[in-house]
């Protein structure tokens, strides 16, 4: 009996070190101070504007690629108001479209929504970083199921942005995204 109640203590300690290591030093423990003093600073309106290209990679459940691929974007603001439009050409051929309305506060929150974006997304643009918080719903073809996702972009110092995103299933990791962004012109290259 003594060995059994061993081992279930030690098991509950394995779950609990995780835990605090999820919560305190893993992508989800980042908050956008953390990129407050981040160089250059990253301007949704300036640096997603215009059109974009986009390359990435979806990893699936035990971190291997399931998904290859790239995206035309084309975004535009009024003002703290923009519209980009997605589109995304997958290794398979199929190719999926998104429209996402972005408003941005004064004070850097950012509230987004899109067709499969069940209610509204939220973040904050800080320093050289956004994060978006939202529920995405997949195509029926990938199950339809709803999925919350955490989202960074991270601006680097030639303007290009690095955009890693985990999707969540009941609090378990289904998927993560890793992707980079620039704008289409290729002769653009500073961030300043």
């Amino acid at each position: 009996m003594d060995t059994l109640l061993l081992v279930a203590a030690g098991a509950v300690l394995i779950l609990a070190v995780q835990a605090v290591i999820r919560r305190f030093w893993s992508f989800k423990a980042q908050v956008p101070s953390d990129y407050v003093a981040g160089q250059p600073q990253f301007d949704l309106r300036r640096h997603l504007n215009g059109p974009i290209l986009c390359e990435g990679v979806i990893y699936g459940p035990l971190g291997r690629v399931t998904s290859r691929f790239v995206g035309e974007f084309d975004a535009r603001w009024d003002g703290n108001s923009g519209v980009m439009k997605e589109r995304f050409t997958y290794d398979n051929g199929s190719v999926q479209d998104r429209e996402w309305h972005l408003r941005l506060g004064n004070d850097g929150s950012i509230k987004a929504t899109a067709p499969d974006v069940v209610g509204t997304g939220t973040g904050t643009q800080m320093g050289s970083a956004v994060q978006l918080n939202y529920r995405i719903r997949l195509p029926e073809s990938a199950g339809g199921h709803v999925l919350d996702t955490v989202d960074w972009m991270y601006l680097a110092p030639n303007g290009s942005i690095v955009n890693r995103s985990q999707f969540r299933k009941f609090g378990i990791q289904v998927a993560e995204l890793v992707a980079t962004m620039r704008p289409a012109d290729t002769e653009r290259t500073d961030a300043a």
